[in-house]
């Protein structure tokens, strides 16, 4: 317990340690001196730029990104524009801000992305000092020029410039400036010689910290925390003022004796803590202030860069890096000396164990009386957590373990979860990856971050191993990070399209929520089609091959895995792309090599495009289907002429298809057409686009019968349909004498009932009577019945013998008529006899 607790360092009522992260990896001979550094925070990587301002062609600087244990992720020299600044944005791209204004972001592997200019005024002006901050809007940038003026970018990916208004009095660069994200307003506070100002989109303030002394002097050096709620003001008489960033409170005003302005100056805090300190680094200095006027001071060696963290702040030098942060209270509590704590109690509890000590049980016993043994498990488990090295987190999860032994009702899933993030936080921190994330800084990245930068470094076994462990649904773990994998994969060009296809089939497999497609996709943007085409053999979605097969211009192929799909969409889809992209004739011999499509574009021309269906017909010689489209069309010309030119050209592709039937009836369409029209023009009878059928009983109906005659005639109209045609005109008229005549001309074809019926119809029973005589013997007793004569139908069926039509006319007969009944009855009786 003596040998943690060695290295703590007293600072008012809280304690400051440091912890060795890494002995670094690289190999600075002239360590960080005259190199603009940049490291992201929440252990992120390290950029580093040597000699920025050496403007030699022949001898260009090196800009170098290491990993936060400091091995190499890559290196290449710079050849654009002196650089002002690097910085890292929240999803570790690195921003090179150059003096004319232009930044350039670069991927993790040193790929260039994209730039942007921070406005074209800059480029005269330069730009004298830049700052990347982060914002809720996302990563930002701001500068100062060379004419004095403030430009700021809240979010580079959605980039408005925002110039913010003059400062009076200024010239050149202020003493010292910071950016303030307040209330979601981003605004710049700055200091010039004794003045101190607010600038933020429409004007520019002055203001004093509250209880600022006045003879603090002028403000040198600012700094705000990494939460931007705190701000740290330093003066050239060494004085330290630290208060809201709002510039509303006063924490505390330290006097460093130091009137040097610092190289450094870092917020150091934990998020619950109560003791907010900064730290303030000098060339052989590190110093700690915080709310006290004391301060604990570190000596250095080596020329070092403090990056602030969450929960306390980073130390890196050409040899090593550390952690300086506040001891976390729960650790305090469990390791101060002569601490009596239910944690330091439990711990020494099982340190007692292990020996078979019996001074076990006196520990035990004495955190029960208190009745504290859940607290003190707690708080082992806790301090597990804050705690960096592997032997110290095992002796405090053996002693929660042990005491979670003597309670029945402690849940354990504090204990489990702490126990695997602890294994998540040992792999990753381990040098060869270089992420030294602390459990606080884990808890605020979330999983799921932590996961995406693994897969963002290329560390895809292990990303998978962390899923896997911690049991991440596959569609937010193996199968994201599969994905990722795939699309990097596909990118490597020392390996066939061949072999990259297997290896991507044989890892991916089928995955949940891996679309090849998406793979196929990145495999196509990298140049590689053949590759692309291989990897779509494997997506099960047509809906997701097809669109990037023709974006591929590889529409044959498209086409067949849209047919294939059996998605009627999907087809036209394809063939209406086809359609805007290939010249007519094409596309049509396209369309021959597949039946189904070319069915489904027609039946999609006969509703949108008549006049490209012709030109489909043309091109495949189909005359039948050609012949028909002219029929259709012909229904659709109001004048005559086009119509029977639309006919006569049906005629002849109904000849080239040796469809004599249908040459002959289109032919006979143009007679009547013909017919029709003399007749318009002689009587005005309306009759144009009437069917035969029909025109015959406008004829009729109009009393024009010697042209309905030879409308039967010419026509070959069967002779039953116009005797029933002209049968119900003349009824309908109710010209009885030449009905009459018309029965007389000549045997009726079928036969007299109809002559009875539709007199029946009209409700003239004495023309109806004319007629019974002339009917079958067949139909005699229908066409009594019809005319109600039920003795002449009970006659008829007498006669005839024939029991059916007796029970026909028996089941007519009322009760008056009683003699006819018993008639029918002897009749009927007589028959059945037979």
């Amino acid at each position: 317990m003596a040998f943690i607790t060695a290295n703590w360092n007293p600072l008012g009522e809280a304690f400051y340690r440091k912890t060795e992260l890494y002995e670094m990896s690289w190999n600075l001979r002239e360590g960080l001196r005259d190199s603009l550094v940049a490291a992201a925070p929440y252990g992120g990587p390290i950029a580093l730029l040597r000699e920025p301002h050496r403007r030699s062609p022949s001898s260009r600087p090196q800009l170098e990104i290491y990993s936060a244990s400091g091995v190499s992720i890559t290196s290449f020299p710079w050849k654009s524009g002196p650089v002002v600044q690097l910085g890292w944005t929240v999803s570790d791209e690195l921003l090179c801000i150059q003096e004319d204004g232009s930044v350039l972001i670069y991927d993790l592997f040193g790929s260039f992305k994209r730039h942007f200019s921070m406005g074209q005024e800059v480029v005269q002006s330069q730009v004298l000092e830049a700052k990347v901050f982060h914002s809720p809007y996302g990563t930002g940038v701001a500068i100062v020029t060379g004419s004095s003026r403030f430009t700021l970018a809240t979010n580079i990916d959605d980039l408005k410039l925002r110039r913010l208004p003059e400062v009076p009095g200024l010239q050149g660069k202020p003493t010292c400036w910071v950016v303030l994200t307040q209330d979601r307003q981003t605004k710049v506070l700055l200091s010039n010689g004794p003045e101190l100002f607010i600038l933020d989109n429409t004007s520019c303030t002055a203001v004093c910290p509250p209880g600022f002394s006045p003879q603090a002097g002028s403000i040198v050096h600012m700094s705000v925390s990494f939460s931007y709620k705190y701000l740290a003001l330093f003066t050239d008489t060494g004085y330290l003022w630290t208060g809201s960033s709002q510039l509303q409170d006063k924490l505390s005003e330290v006097d460093t004796k130091k009137s040097t302005p610092p190289k450094q100056m870092v917020w150091c805090r934990r998020p619950k803590s109560q003791q907010p300190s900064v730290v303030l680094m000098w060339d052989r200095l590190l110093m700690v202030a915080g709310v006290c006027n004391d301060t604990i001071q570190f000596p250095i060696e080596d020329h070092c860069v403090l990056v602030g963290e969450l929960d306390g702040v980073r130390i890196i030098s050409s040899t090593n890096q550390e952690l300086l942060q506040e001891v976390p209270l729960v650790c305090q509590d469990i390791f101060k000396i002569a601490s009596m704590a239910p944690g330091a109690l439990l711990l020494e509890a099982h340190r007692e164990y292990e020996k078979s000590s019996q001074k076990a049980d006196e520990y035990l016993r004495e955190i029960k009386e208190q009745s504290m043994l859940g607290e003190a498990v707690r708080q082992c488990v806790e301090a597990a957590g804050h705690e960096y090295d592997t032997n110290t987190q095992k002796s405090l999860l053996r002693a929660a373990s042990f005491g979670k032994c003597f309670l029945t009702d402690f849940s354990p899933d504090l204990f489990v979860m702490t126990c695997r993030e602890l294994r998540v936080l040992n792999a990753v921190r381990e040098s060869s990856v270089g992420l030294p994330l602390t459990h606080t800084q884990f808890k605020q990245m979330t999983l799921q971050v932590l996961i995406d930068r693994l897969v963002y470094r290329q560390f895809y076994p292990l990303a998978i191993e962390i899923c896997r462990y911690l049991k991440i649904p596959d569609y937010q773990g193996v199968s994201r990070v599969l994905k990722h994998w795939a699309s990097c994969k596909v990118q490597q060009k020392d390996l066939s399209d061949e072999a990259i296809a297997r290896a991507v089939c044989v890892k991916v497999g089928d995955s949940p929520g891996v679309s090849y497609s998406h793979i196929a996709a990145k495999a196509y943007e990298c140049g590689r089609t053949e590759l692309a085409i291989k990897l779509l053999d494997f997506e099960a979605r047509s809906g997701e091959q097809v669109p990037l097969l023709l974006k591929m211009k590889r529409s044959q192929l498209a086409l067949s895995k849209a047919v294939e799909s059996g998605d009627t969409d999907l087809v036209y889809t394809v063939v209406t792309y086809l359609k805007n992209e290939m010249n007519r004739g094409d596309f049509f011999m396209t369309l021959r090599n597949q039946p189904v499509a070319l069915s489904l574009y027609r039946q999609f021309c006969k509703l949108q495009e008549q006049d490209t269906l012709k030109d489909l017909y043309n091109q495949d010689d189909d005359h039948q289907e050609l012949a028909n489209y002219y029929v259709t069309a012909s229904y659709r010309e109001k004048r005559l002429e086009s119509r029977l030119s639309l006919l006569q050209s049906a005629v002849d592709e109904y000849n080239k298809a040796k469809n004599e039937f249908a040459a002959k009836a289109t032919e006979d369409e143009m007679r009547l057409l013909r017919f029709q029209r003399k007749l318009d023009d002689e009587k005005g009878a309306g009759l144009l686009g009437l069917s035969l059928q029909a025109t015959i009983e406008a004829l009729l109906a109009l009393g024009l019968h010697k042209q309905a005659e030879q409308l039967y005639r010419d026509f070959r109209v069967p002779d039953k349909r116009y005797w029933w045609l002209k049968l119900k005109s003349l009824a309908e008229k109710e010209e009885w004498e030449e009905l009459e005549k018309f029965a007389k001309s000549k045997k009726s074809p079928i036969g007299y009932l109809a002559f009875v019926e539709v007199c029946m119809k009209s409700h003239n029973k004495y023309e109806a009577k004319k007629y019974v005589s002339k009917v079958t013997p067949e139909q005699k007793v229908k066409a009594h019945l019809a005319v109600s004569d039920l003795e002449g139908a009970a006659d008829a069926a007498i006669e005839r013998k024939n029991e059916s039509e007796i029970g026909v006319v028996l089941s007519r007969c009322s009760a008056s008529d009683r003699l006819l009944i018993d008639r029918l009855n002897r009749a009927r009786a007589l028959t059945a006899k037979k």
